[in-house]
């Protein structure tokens, strides 16, 4: 395998195993440290000086039970959409961490949840049809009724709380936000915010899209079949790629994927990531500046990292199975490479312990994979993508004047 440091380059594909084995004990001894001082009323002088992981403050804090731990949840909570519909999915989303409390779950207070969840929907639902605009209305007023009456709404997720019934609770609760999120798409057409002046030259994505890949194994061998299927040679992965929290990077690879780049590419499998070839041929991308949106921020952070150590966190995190990004520039970290991008394999034994990659917030993530995750563990160095397609959102690609 090439030489990655010669290339642009991915996250702990550059680690190696020695600097994550180091990264992971000295997490350790942050916690030691820790409960010794509590536990302890004699100062340990000396343990000042101590080096500790960057990702130190974070791993201690709170807030990162906060962030989204799938690709689903991030691109739902990235939808900049009504305040109204925001306040509902986040009492809902309350809901599933409720489901994971073992034994006697608190289903008062799920059933308080979706009480507030429901009256905001009736009092305000002159405010949340009038976000939608008029050539939507009528899907709008569609999906709204199925949220409050549907088989999958709200009066019949308030029902299976009351009896008590996790398993149908949870299936109802994804129904639910599902058809938040569909409400939530609507109420925002376009991007919330207005792009800095010299990154108009740049193309953007001022939506959401979907990209659907064919990889094909070239060794003979074949991928397992689903379910009472037959295995196969080539499979399918879709990925959202989300233009509100990263429409610069989305943009040039939207526009790269149109142009066809990515057909033929070869794959390389590394540490915690699988990696596009550097080299694009005639079609070449632009040299986008690192584009991070942080959590509670309104529109993104250009050309640098986010400081997890002091409680930065991004909309669209690193630390997802599935989570795709673009490699960093061989030029400078302050941009992404104009093509090379990779699916980051999240694990959590290998991350923080807030559960955090140790990559977090350094690197353009701007979409997940939604179809095909377990796709991903089979995928091997010199499998290649036979063909990238942009499904849907190819009318939300804004390309510059000169690529028109």
């Amino acid at each position: 395998m090439q030489e990655l440091t010669k290339r642009p380059t991915a996250p702990s594909i550059l680690s190696t195993h020695l600097e994550s084995t180091v990264k992971q004990f000295q997490s350790l001894m942050a916690v030691i440290v820790i409960f010794t001082e509590v536990a302890s009323p004699i100062p340990l002088y000396g343990l000042q000086d101590l080096s500790i992981s960057p990702a130190e403050a974070v791993l201690y804090s709170p807030e990162t039970k906060t962030l989204p731990r799938t690709g689903e949840l991030a691109l739902r909570r990235a939808i900049p959409a009504n305040t109204n519909m925001k306040t509902i999915q986040d009492s809902l989303e309350d809901i599933s961490y409720l489901l994971r409390i073992p034994q006697r779950k608190p289903f008062g207070t799920m059933e308080g949840n979706v009480k507030k969840a429901l009256k905001i929907a009736t009092d305000e639902k002159a405010s949340i049809l009038a976000s939608i605009p008029a050539e939507l209305k009528e899907e709008g007023s569609v999906l709204y009724t199925s949220l409050v009456d549907g088989k999958g709404g709200l009066q019949k997720l308030l029902q299976y709380i009351k009896d008590k019934d996790p398993d149908k609770v949870s299936v109802c609760l994804a129904s639910t936000l599902d058809t938040i999120a569909q409400l939530e798409l609507l109420q925002a057409p376009g991007l919330s915010f207005l792009l800095p002046q010299q990154y108009l030259k740049y193309p953007r994505l001022t939506g959401r899209g979907i990209v659907e890949f064919t990889v094909e194994k070239v060794d003979g061998s074949a991928f397992s079949p689903e379910s009472a299927g037959e295995a196969k040679s080539t499979a399918k992965i879709q990925v959202v790629i989300d233009g509100f929290s990263a429409p610069l990077t989305a943009g040039n690879f939207a526009k790269l994927v149109v142009d066809g780049a990515y057909d033929g590419m070869k794959l390389t499998c590394a540490n915690q990531a699988i990696l596009s070839d550097s080299e694009v041929g005639k079609t070449t991308g632009y040299s986008v500046p690192l584009e991070i949106k942080p959590a509670g921020q309104f529109e993104p952070l250009y050309r640098t990292t986010l400081s997890i150590q002091d409680g930065e966190l991004p909309v669209l995190p690193l630390s997802v199975y599935g989570a795709v990004a673009m490699a960093h520039s061989d030029v400078s970290d302050e941009n992404s490479s104009p093509s090379q991008f990779f699916f980051y394999l999240y694990d959590k034994r290998n991350s923080g312990l807030g559960g955090l990659s140790f990559d977090e917030g350094q690197f353009s993530v701007f979409g997940y994979t939604t179809v095909g995750r377990d796709i991903l563990p089979q995928i091997k160095t010199g499998d290649i993508i036979r063909s990238a397609k942009m499904v849907e959102g190819q009318d939300r690609l804004v390309l510059p004047p000169q690529d028109n």
